[in-house]
């Protein structure tokens, strides 16, 4: 899943590893001084002593650096005191070359430092750019919880050629969640194209029809402005979805895009599109018309979108994911950890993990409150409540 734009922790296997390499230094340093007395004269081991330095400058800064050479100096001088040497040239010789090690690991850990600091800077900026171009989603939207599974197949990416988009509107909420033919940079910008698209009419476009119009005509007028642009060449799937919130009911609209399953309580089938229309930006090869369809969406249903990297992922054999057999089994888990079963799902059901971009979204219609009942309400929906009548006065018996 996405995060929310800010920079990923390091993992534990990450850390252990820098930790690690900290420390090599003065492990080296150690097992080097040991075996150098705990062995005859004859066997020799300061040279090692160089190593420390050598290994400092792939995890310390500069003043580190050459904090661990002239340890290492020190080191030498100790090892050089239980030894019946010459001052010059043995201990000289040994120093000098030390000091020559030091400086040029400082030089190495300077340059290295000033890489991650140009890296960091570089990292920040994309982290921004990437979240402004494909926000972190709201966990709830009016009647609506959503839950997103987003992963690029990019190393570091935050996006990728998938992207997802949901907006509250007067009286409803849409939703677009689309895949970019191909990978790289070039299918993120056409995503960021679509995306901008949707933003800048979903507001005040009438209907689902209109704004899958306005997608194509964005990528078009990109195109226009610059004609260099790979974005302009690519083509889009798309579903687009409304969810009104007065009637229990979900409109969805596919762009050459795959169907998303519906679930009610252990159920699930996918939506029919009788008439999908063709994906964003192919429209000029054929006569093109959009065709809404209507579905039942009550309170308690799951829809879920997602994109070909969920359905197209192979095993061993070479057999697609089952998806719908998966969504079925998990029919009684919690709504908010599904993204989370599916990706673990996913990466251990794919020959090589997941490689290619993947987006889900799971769509739930949360049930209507229960409102207690007040004095006076009928018993049938619908019908006015009686008036209340005096109770009539009780007659003396003869």
């Amino acid at each position: 899943m996405p995060d929310s734009g800010h920079r990923r922790p390091p993992g534990k296997a990450e850390r252990t590893q820098f930790n690690l390499g900290r420390a090599l230094p003065f492990l080296v340093l150690a097992v080097t001084a040991a075996a150098d007395v705990l062995t005859p004269d004859k066997e020799r081991f300061e040279r090692f002593l160089i190593a420390a330095p050598a290994l400092a400058a792939v995890t310390w800064s500069v003043r580190g650096t050459i904090g661990i050479g002239l340890l290492a100096m020190v080191v030498r001088a100790l090892l050089h005191l239980g030894r019946d040497e010459a001052l010059v040239p043995d201990l000289l010789a040994s120093e000098v070359f030390l000091v020559l090690v030091t400086a040029c690991a400082a030089w190495v850990s300077h340059v290295r430092t000033r890489y991650e600091r140009d890296l960091r800077e570089v990292t920040a900026v994309a982290e921004v750019v990437q979240r402004v171009v494909l926000r972190p989603l709201p966990d709830r939207l009016g009647r609506f919880d959503l839950h997103l599974l987003y992963v690029a197949a990019a190393a570091k990416a935050r996006i990728g050629g998938d992207f997802y988009e949901a907006v509250r509107v007067p009286g409803a909420v849409r939703i677009m969640l689309g895949d970019v033919q191909g990978k790289g940079l070039g299918a993120v910008e056409t995503a960021s194209v679509l995306l901008g698209s949707f933003r800048a009419t979903v507001n005040t476009a009438p209907d689902l029809a209109t704004l899958a119009d306005t997608l194509d005509e964005g990528l078009t007028r990109y195109g226009g402005w610059d004609p260099e642009s790979d974005a302009a060449e690519r083509f889009a799937t798309v579903v687009l979805v409304e969810l009104p919130d007065d009637r229990d009911i979900a409109r969805l609209l596919s762009c050459g895009h795959p169907a998303p399953l519906l679930q009610r309580g252990a159920e699930v089938t996918p939506v029919e599109f009788a008439d999908p229309s063709l994906p964003v930006n192919l429209a000029g090869l054929a006569e093109n018309h959009h065709r809404i369809e209507e579905v039942p969406f009550g309170p308690g249903d799951r829809m879920l979108l997602f994109t070909d990297g969920v359905s197209e992922t192979r095993d061993r054999a070479g057999t697609f994911y089952p998806l719908e057999l998966r969504l079925r089994g998990w029919a009684r888990e919690p709504d908010a950890e599904l993204p989370g079963i599916l990706h673990r799902d996913l990466a251990a059901y794919g020959v090589d993990g997941l490689d290619d971009d993947v987006a889900a979204l799971l769509v739930v219609r949360r049930p209507e409150p229960v409102r207690p009942p007040h004095p006076g309400d009928s018993a049938e929906p619908g019908n006015p409540p009686e008036p209340s009548r005096p109770p009539e006065p009780v007659r003396p018996t003869s």
